[in-house]
């Protein structure tokens, strides 16, 4: 495993050798040297929406060939910042963005970098993901709409679909209480696609007797934006900011909560990582019908139309009030899909596979590219 970080948990050094990498100047054959195994050789590079963790990734990835694991579709925020933060240059962004959406792809991109315009807010139309993809052998995705998308966009580079893994731990022991106020629970991190603004609205319009605790545990994009929110709207008791926890911290709250509130609109085109944790802790959640989430089973949460969103809040919180163990059959059902779809040792196995069919494409490439070079020569 490969890192441009500074540091690293060392308990990942129990199942691999971790080693640091500039991603500007690391070679192909300095990966190869590494290598202790004897199945294929591939690089998989992981792609999200953040500067911070993926500025390197998106660099790297533009240099040396490799598998893209697209977790967002939706990364404008990323390449953004990266040039904001010196982490990527403005020439490179722009000619991509004229690339793949043309002279208005590239004015948008120019008033994207003086903050004329937001990465959040031109993310449906341009997502973005095209400008990573000059040297991919093949793409990973984790939805079927990511993945339609992307075939629509990139009809010759392959488009593998994997469902998003995560640990599955030992079955969850529901520590709900039966009276006192309605535990409601959002975590993460949680910008302005999270609906915190939308949820916080609802539920200062609940009627004056409906007893409820919201505690919300993550990174906000603005912290003094909802903290100004939950004065104007009289939730100040009512609502609390934790900022990130400890994770036995939020398994807890998980474990309490009637309720968790995972909405997103607009989608990045993810996987919900959020989701595959709450459906661990078998605790119901409300969830937005779009994207990812609309391809899911009726049963596994609940399921709450954009259209009509604080009326079925409303009605979701009041069910929940009037009997707490409404949510646990719901919760159940959450379980035992994530147990049967995002068990990380299958998607070993199909990373496996991918492997070796992309490498027998590259080898194809290099063989064919040769044989013109050859040709050409004579």
């Amino acid at each position: 495993m490969w890192t441009n970080a500074l540091e690293w948990d060392l308990s990942l050094e129990r199942y691999c050798t971790v080693k640091h990498f500039d991603p500007d100047t690391i070679l192909p054959r300095e990966f190869t040297a590494a290598r202790r195994g004897t199945g294929p050789e591939v690089i998989f590079v992981h792609i999200g929406n953040s500067w911070v963790y993926h500025a390197g990734f998106l660099r790297l990835a533009q240099r040396i060939p490799s598998i893209v694991v697209l977790h967002d579709l939706a990364i404008q925020e990323l390449m953004i910042e990266a040039v904001e933060y010196n982490e990527w240059d403005a020439p490179s962004y722009l000619a991509g963005m004229k690339k793949w959406y043309g002279p208005e792809g590239m004015e948008v991109g120019k008033a994207c970098l003086v903050k004329e315009e937001k990465g959040a807010e031109i993310c449906g139309r341009m997502p973005g993901f095209e400008l990573v993809m000059d040297k991919a052998l093949a793409v990973l995705v984790h939805t079927g709409p990511a993945q339609k998308t992307v075939q629509a966009r990139l009809p010759d580079l392959p488009c593998h679909l994997l469902p998003l893994p995560f640990e599955i731990g030992a079955s969850p022991a529901r520590s709900q209480v039966s009276s006192g106020p309605l535990r409601l629970l959002q975590f993460g991190w949680i910008g302005p696609n999270r609906r915190l603004e939308q949820v916080l609205e609802a539920l200062a319009k609940m009627p004056a007797g409906f007893d409820f605790r919201l505690d919300v545990m993550g990174k906000i994009w603005n912290p003094e934006l909802i903290q100004a929110k939950l004065a104007q709207l009289g939730l100040v008791d009512r609502v609390y900011l934790h900022g990130f926890v400890a994770e036995p911290v939020l398994e807890e709250a998980l474990r309490q909560a009637d309720l968790v509130l995972n909405l997103r609109h607009p989608s990045m085109g993810e996987a919900s990582g959020s989701q595959l944790r709450i459906w661990n802790a078998g605790a119901p959640a409300a969830v937005t019908r779009k994207a990812w989430y609309a391809e899911l089973p009726d049963n596994v949460a609940y399921f709450i139309d954009l259209e009509d969103e604080v009326a079925q809040l409303h009605s979701l919180f009041e069910t929940l009030a009037a009997d707490r163990s409404s949510g646990l059959e719901v919760g159940a059902a959450g379980r035992a899909y994530f147990e049967a779809h995002h068990d990380p040792a299958s998607y070993a196995e199909e990373i496996i596979k991918i492997a070796s069919q992309s490498t027998e494409i590259y080898s194809k490439k290099l063989a064919r590219r040769l044989s013109l070079t050859q040709r050409s020569a004579l």
